[in-house]
């Protein structure tokens, strides 16, 4: 991966993002199966606001190699970005899963506090089936309590 030419995003000329962008065109040209390099082009996309670029390359990374942390973290974000939250939640749970530090898994959890913050509330699919079978149950439970006391 070539190294990256600049440490803030919004002060790399034009020129030298197009520079960056088609030298990692070209190595992703000569190494097709690599998830690193096509998650540099999808980021190098975004920073250049070339949003169905960054999802092509974040998608093939994905594709590539579904266990790399990193094209998951990096998707999910785009996913974030454009508003796409459900699918960012899901992108990034998976990033979540994949974290192999703590690094990771504090980078994953904290993107994934920042989608459901502005993600409407809704029910949570991804709870486990036997906290949804305890509510459930508990539900029940109080019904039955409230209708023996209303019976005496």
């Amino acid at each position: 991966v070539p190294a990256v030419p600049w440490r803030d995003p919004y002060t790399v000329s034009p020129q030298d993002l197009a520079a960056y962008i088609g030298t990692l065109e070209r190595r992703c040209e000569e190494q097709p199966g690599s998830p690193e390099l096509r998650t540099c082009l999808g980021m190098a996309h975004a920073v250049n606001y070339d949003v169905g670029r960054s999802m092509e390359a974040l998608e093939a990374a994905v594709e590539i190699d579904p266990t790399y942390f990193w094209s998951r973290l990096k998707y999910g974000e785009l996913l974030y970005r454009l508003r796409a939250l459900d699918r960012a939640e899901e992108e990034t749970l998976k990033a979540v899963d994949l974290a192999a530090n703590a690094l990771e898994l504090a980078m994953a959890r904290k993107q994934l506090r920042e989608i459901r913050a502005i993600n409407p509330v809704r029910v949570r699919l991804d709870a486990p089936a036997s906290a949804r079978g305890r509510a459930f149950f508990l539900s029940a439970l109080m019904a039955i309590a409230v209708a023996v006391v209303m019976w005496t």
